[in-house]
């Protein structure tokens, strides 16, 4: 029987699920493994009265219903979603959250209305400054008291990039519930909490949004530093699927497979290193440049003698930017981009 690979569990409650990186074979993710991070239970959708509204600082406040969205005029924009909470599990010490590891990204295609036509039609007023995007989704937190709604902002030049998109569609195919049907934004280059799920409503502000999914979470918080950092863009970062770590090999040849990304600056090339840093060489691409997209890359190695084989990954982007050789040590393990590291063993 053909093994069929699943997505592995993090968090029930609310349902956190990390892509198998193991099973990485094409650069589209197929939707049932495409990873999953939520803050608050699935929400209740009701399309018989769901509507996404356009308000605050605008001259034409909106409200769209479904059929209308998909009349629109509908652009298709290939991006990695990546959590920003991925690779939080290599951190030493250990940081509090969701122990994820290498499978808190995946990549599809999201088909949608551009968020600039959206406010455009609405209007946009002089003294706005961001937008913020209200999900269905709510619950409780364990550091405040209340029901909090999933909220994030965008300041306003960025809400009005052309590749920003309500998405509708994912992969060709009508968004996944669970992948926020039937609306989510999409912001290709961030990570993946400013790309909010079930949305339905979009207010323009004329001050820096406050809720505790903006401020207290999704910072880089240094005991060094008074003042805390957004977390924006994704990071420079490479990754190593296959093998995994620890593995046990034969002698002869093996495919080391793998993936790169930044939301910056594109990533030029990759380097491989078998010997734990000492000598690297280039690593071939699978797939061509894609802006916002994550990058297969592959080496062909021959294991001809028995050991013990330290392997490490790391990207530079056009930018002449490297991969850090360790992690920025942020108190909520956000935006991990070490050089990435496995052992594996050849009998």
């Amino acid at each position: 029987m053909l093994y069929e690979p699943h997505l592995t569990t993090r968090k029930i409650i609310p349902e956190n699920q990390e892509f198998p990186i193991l099973s990485l074979s094409s650069r589209i993710t197929p939707d049932h493994l495409f990873y999953r991070r939520n803050h608050c239970p699935y929400p209740a959708v009701d399309m018989r009265t769901w509507e996404l509204q356009i308000g605050g600082y605008v001259d034409r406040p909106l409200c769209i219903r479904y059929p209308e969205l998909i009349q629109m005029h509908q652009v298709s924009i290939p991006v990695t979603l990546e959590c920003a909470g991925e690779k939080r599990g290599l951190f030493h010490p250990k940081k509090r959250g969701e122990q994820w590891e290498l499978g808190a990204s995946s990549h599809a295609v999201w088909t949608g209305v551009r968020l600039v036509d959206l406010l455009h039609a609405a209007g946009i007023q002089s003294n706005a400054i961001e937008v913020t995007f209200e999900g269905m989704d709510q619950g409780t937190r364990t550091d405040m008291p209340g029901v909090f709604a999933f909220i994030r902002s965008l300041p306003i030049e960025v809400a009005l990039h052309p590749d920003v998109l309500i998405a509708l569609y994912m992969n060709g195919e009508p968004l996944p519930f669970r992948h926020g049907y039937p609306a989510r934004l999409i912001v290709p280059g961030w990570y993946g909490m400013a790309s909010v799920k079930w949305l339905h409503r979009i207010n323009i502000i004329d001050q820096p949004f406050q809720g505790p999914y903006q401020r207290v979470d999704y910072v880089y918080e240094r005991h060094i530093e008074p003042v805390s950092e957004p977390v924006t863009k994704i990071r420079l970062n490479s990754t190593i699927a296959r093998p995994s770590d620890q593995e046990v090999l034969a002698r002869g040849e093996h495919w080391l497979i793998g993936t790169a990304i930044s939301g910056e600056h594109p990533v030029a090339f990759v380097e491989i290193s078998m010997d734990n840093g000492m000598s690297w060489q280039l690593a071939p691409w699978l797939d061509p440049h894609e802006s916002y997209s994550w990058r297969r890359w592959y080496l062909k190695w021959t294991a001809r003698t028995p050991g013990t084989y330290d392997i490490r990954v790391r990207a530079t982007d056009a930018a002449g930017n490297v991969q850090s050789e360790t992690a920025d040590s942020n108190t909520k393990g956000y935006g991990y981009n070490a050089i990435h590291q496995i052992r594996v063993y050849v009998d």
